[in-house]
């Protein structure tokens, strides 16, 4: 590796700015996990086809294993865990997935809760064919979808529930 293969970046990630010197070669998923130890960003297929690795770079949901980390220079990403409340606790979006029984072996649940998190930041009352449309891009091998889309659905009253307290 020669220093013109490294490059310094930074970015906001869960809300804290991060400066880094990265080789121009790797992927924001390999960031996050490797050097920023957030391994909440699942790593599967590594083709973007099954949305586990989905992450909110400006709000807008991407897959990064496809992303070169150098992309997301000046940019704010989210991962799954800054949906934790305070203290570590589950928050309402990942309370209501926990209550719908929406995952069984959960590998694919920091994609799913990411691209969730994503629309009702867009939408905070889409239908359940807007919630199917959204989530279809993301794969899970141990249900058959429906109690992911209800857990999404709970989300929407408890978030609703939330802002008019």
């Amino acid at each position: 590796m020669t220093a013109a293969d490294e490059h310094p970046m930074s970015m906001t990630v869960n809300g804290n700015r991060v400066d880094l010197i990265v080789e121009s070669r790797r992927t924001l998923a390999e960031i996050l996990r490797e050097d920023l130890g957030l391994t909440g960003t699942h790593l599967a297929c590594e083709h973007g086809v099954c949305g586990a690795c989905t992450v909110a770079l400006d709000g807008k949901a991407v897959r990064s294993c496809l992303m070169l980390a150098l992309q997301a220079d000046g940019s704010s990403v989210e991962t799954v865990e800054s949906l934790c409340a305070d203290g570590g606790l589950l928050g309402p979006l990942q309370q209501a997935m926990a209550d719908a029984h929406s995952f069984q072996c959960a590998f694919c649940a920091p994609g799913f809760l990411m691209t969730a998190h994503c629309l009702l930041a867009e939408n905070a009352g889409p239908t359940r064919a807007q919630i199917r449309e959204e989530l279809s891009g993301n794969l899970c091998r141990c249900t058959g979808y429906q109690s992911i889309v209800d857990g999404v659905e709970r989300a929407i009253t408890a978030l609703a529930k939330a802002r008019n307290a």
